[in-house]
């Protein structure tokens, strides 16, 4: 069955309500538009709403072709567009950036009609839109810091409407970017309550993305299905290598030559989710155990970034245990 998900149609916990059904101006078409110009009928002072389309189905021929014509038909000037076909899965995955004076309801509609036809996975936002995010710490700040830093001077397109601790180290640096803390401590007796007040918080804060910020407590299955494709988290990638405490210190031990990160998806397979984004550093014999450490935290803040950026702006599409960047 063919299905769509976008702020008006959300299928997760941390997808909302309708709080943020982003339509534009309802305009009357009787007749196709030229790609860029108004639809018949629309006042020359409305001005275009800029709507980012994803989307994947079982690869055929006229899809692309098929696409742009919907978007025509509605005055769609397509400013950005890439797709893929991957002929091992033998999927089809496209992204489209358009601006388009049509409304959400009329593109709905004409989207709509073409996921019945393609069997299509969809789903259209507003571009830019800050996804409403909440972000899990224990004791390492780098990864928070580097967040609400990039958040309030780089335009990371997320809303980070709160961040949980299970430990209270991050509660000032929180609360000097003028978020909130939540302190929802964890041990082996109260997990279950402690992932059911998390859980409780994603729905009330309307959550849309939730990013392990080097948070050191496993999710349990049951919380990785409830969000599944919403959970983003990071990890060093000296992994499954050097396991447990001091992993520098392991690989320093063993005199590695690269150090990285790996930002991935969460699932119920530890550290084995969909891969986002990598990246890594070349080291040394003339590296110390601290400066590994260093190195390592830089990668993380880096490799992080980038994947819940690429998240937000919707350049990461789910391909089984696979991802697909249109970076």
């Amino acid at each position: 069955m063919a299905s769509r998900v976008g702020p008006a149609d959300r299928r997760t916990p941390c997808h909302g309500s309708g709080a943020h059904d982003y339509s534009g101006p309802v305009t009357t078409t009787d007749s196709p538009a030229l790609p860029g110009t108004p639809a018949p009928g629309t006042p020359e002072h409305v001005t275009p709403e800029h709507w980012v389309l994803t989307l994947s189905c079982p690869d055929r021929a006229g899809i692309v072709h098929a696409v742009a014509g919907a978007l025509a038909e509605h005055g769609g000037n397509i400013t950005e567009s890439q797709q893929f076909g991957d002929p091992e899965t033998q999927l089809f995955f496209m992204r489209v950036q358009v601006e388009s004076t049509a409304s959400r309801e009329e593109l709905d509609a004409a989207i709509g009609a073409l996921a019945e036809t393609f069997s299509m996975t969809w789903r259209l936002d507003v571009v830019g839109r800050p996804v409403r995010t909440l972000v899990l710490v224990s004791t390492a700040a780098h990864c928070l810091n580097d967040l609400l830093f990039r958040q309030r001077s780089e335009n990371l397109p997320v809303d980070i409407v709160g961040v949980v601790g299970n430990h209270r180290d991050l509660e000032p640096l929180t609360e000097f970017y003028g978020k909130e803390f939540h302190h929802i401590p964890v041990t082996k007796d109260t997990k279950a309550e402690a992932e059911a007040r998390l859980l409780a918080l994603v729905r009330e804060l309307d959550v849309e993305l939730v990013v392990l910020a080097r948070y050191m407590q496993i999710l349990s299955d049951d919380l990785c299905r409830e969000l599944e494709g919403q959970v983003i988290n990071i990890h060093h990638s000296f992994l499954p290598s050097f396991k447990g405490a001091k992993p520098y210190h392991q690989a320093h031990d063993r005199g590695v030559k690269l150090i990285g990160a790996t930002s991935h998806f969460v699932t119920g397979d530890l550290d084995e989710g969909p891969i986002i984004e990598q990246d890594v550093e070349r080291v040394d014999h003339t590296r110390k155990v601290e400066d590994l450490v260093a190195l390592g935290q830089d990668v993380e803040r880096r490799v992080l970034a980038r994947a819940v950026r690429w998240h937000a702006e919707h350049r990461v599409l789910l391909n089984g245990h696979r991802t697909v960047i249109f970076r």
